[in-house]
């Protein structure tokens, strides 16, 4: 059995491949429909004009208002509250579907902010939720002001109902973008990347960035800054003018191969020609330089899918490819972290999920837009959907994971919040395919026995099925064929060496029956428990392969033991409460179970 690694992000859902003796589950992320939040729509009422960038930059921010529910921070850099373009920044609190169920904007005027803004001090350029800095049990938020007079970085310490509290401004911080990289140097305090695609270091505007470092005061400590461009912190060769490497957010991958350097991710959007780039940076463990780098853009690093080069409405040219990105765990269950980002001047604007290997390169990726994911997205002609990603991680409190993406045409701006769940496909014992039926989707002319167009990979196969909403699948691991099937299909023996998969998606809510899954040799109760877990099966023989795996929502294994009679118990008394998933394989099938631990 592969064990899983944690990427060090907030990841909301196990995600593995468990092989068993004759069978094995695997689980993927599907989409499971997306909010659209702007101004009059699913309750964000802010008064927002046009031109104000709403949603340019966006973070989760925690449970400020402590009702139990996440919420965000969004920046509007071109609010003209006061001055013109003096910008402002809103605090969302929302519903676990996704809704806004109430806001409040900081700025010059309101959220008791108390600063004098000027005229183009583009406040909300970048934001980030950074925790609770001042120990006062409320999170609080980083917030970037971007002009030639107000180059600041302010730390916001905030009230319960998203005022201000009290604030700290450094000053001399450059950041078009702000991301929260987690407590890299182990001092207790959320550390921040600045990001800063315009500098000069080392040729124009070949871009730069720098990992900030506060002290308990809330203030930046220059001597700990460490800036990495072409000239500093490692970086070496690779940068060529107008790269703007350092982007509008990077992204803390953790450690991909497990060496001891964690991997950040990080976007030169106007590299080679426009097209735009992602480094993949490891990073020193004591100095946080760069130790090792690989570039990711067409053609390169396993990344093969077309970017288009075509000038663009805002006078530049390319599919802006990195913009923006967001670190949301290990999402294909092979025990490396993966990638969200986006090509936002794409058609109209396409997101990718960009599955790693442990290398830095990409094993493969899958696209968002109108036509693939199956979101059903309406995107319009140059939207420039996914300028800006981040990650919320488990706001529905029952697994599924949620992604902002930032677009919408014209100026006003609006966030996309798109929720996925696990599903599991569970693969169906030796060589089979799924017979008759409808298909909803192939890849594969049987007759001709050839592809009929590129070969799939197995996590763009299992794509097509949440697509189509196919129950079936037959996907080839050696030559990529991908067929997805309605429920009228059945089993048949493949002589070419396919699998047959059942894809048993799970339904957006904490199931607390016994038994998650309808074709079960296995059950478990009681589902919740405060202690005691009994899973019971109707097999009556069993063998060394018979087992069942406990993991928590970080994809951690916790516990492994045989199941070896039909009634078999953990106790979970030791646990904290919250949602955790049992995989059991007994008989050669592998099943999981959603488990609520009160």
């Amino acid at each position: 059995m592969k064990l899983l690694s944690t990427s060090g992000s907030i990841t909301a859902i196990l995600l593995t491949m468990l092989s068993a003796a004759n069978a094995q589950t695997a689980i993927q992320y599907g989409p499971d429909g997306f909010v659209e939040i702007e101004e009059g729509a699913n309750g964000l009422f802010a008064g927002l004009d046009s031109g104000d960038r709403f949603s340019r930059d966006h973070d989760v921010a925690g449970d400020i208002n402590g009702d139990g529910v996440l919420d965000l921070v969004v920046g509007a850099r071109s609010d003209d509250d006061g001055q013109t373009d003096a910008g402002a920044a809103y605090i969302l609190f929302l519903n676990t579907d996704g809704t806004v169920q109430s806001n409040q904007k900081i700025s010059a005027l309101e959220g008791g902010f108390n600063e004098t803004l000027n005229a183009g001090d583009f406040f909300g350029y970048g934001v980030a939720g950074i925790g609770d800095y001042d120990k006062d049990g409320i999170p609080d938020i980083a917030v970037s002001a971007l002009s030639r007079t107000n180059n600041s970085l302010y730390i916001i310490h905030l009230n319960r109902d998203g005022t201000v509290k009290s604030y700290v401004k450094n000053t001399n911080i450059v950041a078009q973008g702000l991301t929260a990289i987690g407590d890299i140097n182990g001092d207790g305090r959320i550390d921040l990347v600045a990001c800063d695609p315009s500098s000069n270091d080392g040729g124009t505007q070949r871009g730069a960035i720098r990992i900030l470092f506060l002290n308990d005061a809330s203030e930046v400590v220059p001597a700990s800054t460490v800036t990495i461009s072409s000239t500093q912190g490692g970086f070496g060769a690779g940068l060529s003018n107008n790269d703007r490497f350092g982007g509008r957010e990077v992204a803390m991958l953790g450690d991909l191969d497990g060496d001891g350097s964690k991997e950040l991710a990080v976007g030169a959007f106007m590299s080679d020609g426009g097209k735009g780039a992602i480094w993949i940076l490891s990073l020193d463990a004591t100095n946080y330089n760069v130790v090792s780098k690989a570039k990711i853009t067409e053609g390169l690093s396993g990344f093969s899918d077309i970017l288009v080069s075509d000038a663009n409405p805002n006078g530049t040219s390319g599919a802006s490819f990195g913009h923006s990105m967001c670190a949301p765990g290990d999402l294909n269950g092979d025990g490396v972290p993966d990638l969200i980002t986006g090509a936002n001047q794409q058609n109209e604007g396409w997101g990718y999920i960009l599955y790693l290997n442990a290398d830095k390169t990409v094993k493969t990726y899958t696209r968002i837009n109108n036509i693939d994911g199956g979101f059903g997205l309406e995107l319009e002609a140059e939207e420039r959907f996914s300028r800006s990603i981040s990650f919320i991680g488990d706001l529905r409190q029952d697994g599924t994971i949620a992604v902002n993406m930032g677009g919408g045409a014209g100026g006003t701006g609006k966030l996309y919040l798109l929720f996925f769940k696990p599903c599991s496909f569970n693969q169906q014992p030796g060589s089979q395919h799924w017979n008759g039926g409808n298909t909803l989707f192939t890849n594969w002319n049987h007759q001709m026995q050839m592809l009929t167009s590129d070969s799939m990979t197995f996590e763009q196969c299992t794509f097509k099925a949440f697509e189509t909403d196919a129950p079936y699948m037959t996907y080839n691991f050696n030559d990529g064929r991908c067929i997805c099937k309605d429920s009228s299909a059945v089993l048949a023996p493949s002589t070419e060496l396919s699998t047959a998969f059942i894809n048993e998606c799970f339904d957006g809510f904490v199931s607390t029956s016994s038994n998650d899954l309808v074709n079960s040799n296995a059950f478990v109760y009681p589902n919740p428990t405060n202690s005691k877990l009994t899973i019971t099966t109707t097999e009556t023989s069993f063998s060394g392969n018979d087992r069942m795996w406990l993991y928590n929502t970080l994809g951690e294994l916790l516990y492994v033991g045989n199941v070896n009679r039909q009634q078999t118990s953990i106790d979970l008394s030791a646990y904290p409460s919250g949602l955790y998933f049992l995989h059991a394989s007994i008989g050669g099938v592998g099943e999981t179970f959603r488990v609520v631990k009160d």
